[in-house]
């Protein structure tokens, strides 16, 4: 089952809005959200992460958020209230019936899960990947480089970061209207919240990854926090195989 295609499913979620998630392999549970611009084919897929876990045993569940990938773009701004991706989030657990799941997220993703978690969610394991203690305790401003970006998309200078954000953007076919609603949805998650999370966690992170602040401080503030480096930076330690291996090691163990 672990080689099998990824299939594809849409559903309604609380307030009406289709969301796709993909998923592949077959055993336990394993829900995993990407990051902002991204999508599940991206994040997960297209690297070989996701088979690398399903080939563990495990069922390997994929969201699309909204206004991303195949997932619902409203223009809408009341289809963005804050912590409107958490809500999702149970919404789809709730769709599929889970209740004995692993739950994981990428930067964006990473922010959702522990959004799920600080409202109840209780999975058996969870994995914060691409995700600083400031990305989550702290967000306001954080989506202050992306609305630069997408108000002025066309005018950045080769090469810039701006301009590979912009490149990222359009390889997956991003709705630049919606993606700037999606910044109005952030919430902070107090300190001691995030130190209270009991399950084990697993913490990975790019070595050149400083966008979220420092993932090293949310291992240090959890009592089972796991935290492991990998090649890369925020935009491409997502296509280094030991995202995927990480991730599989720490679920199956």
């Amino acid at each position: 089952m672990a080689s099998s295609p990824p299939e594809t499913h849409r559903f309604k979620s609380f307030d009406g809005v289709e969301l796709a998630w993909t998923e592949m392999g077959a055993g336990r549970p394993v829900v995993l959200i990407h990051g902002y611009f991204s999508n599940a084919e991206v994040n997960w897929i297209k690297y070989g992460h996701a088979a690398k876990i399903a080939a563990r045993g495990f069922r390997v569940i994929m969201p699309d958020l909204r206004a991303h990938g195949l997932s619902d773009k409203p223009h809408d701004p009341a289809a963005y209230s804050p912590d409107v991706l958490m809500r999702d989030g149970f919404a789809l657990i709730e769709h599929l019936g889970l209740t004995d799941y692993d739950l994981g997220g990428y930067s964006l993703g990473a922010r959702t899960v522990v959004r799920m978690l600080a409202n109840g969610a209780n999975p058996r394991r969870v994995v914060l990947s691409g995700m600083g203690l400031d990305g989550l305790v702290k967000t306001e401003g954080r989506g202050t480089y992306f609305h630069r970006v997408l108000t002025n998309l066309g005018s950045f200078e080769r090469g810039s970061s701006e301009w590979l954000t912009e490149a990222f953007l359009k390889t997956t076919k991003g709705d630049p209207e919606a993606l700037l609603l999606i910044l109005q949805t952030f919430v902070d998650t107090p300190r001691e919240t995030v130190a209270a999370i009991a399950q084990p966690v697993l913490i990975v992170s790019g070595a050149q990854d400083y966008d979220n602040g420092s993932a090293h401080d949310i291992a240090a503030l959890l009592p089972h926090g796991q935290f492991v480096e990998i090649p890369g930076n925020h935009m491409n330690a997502v296509t280094h195989r030991e995202l995927g291996e990480a991730i599989a090691d720490f679920l199956a163990a």
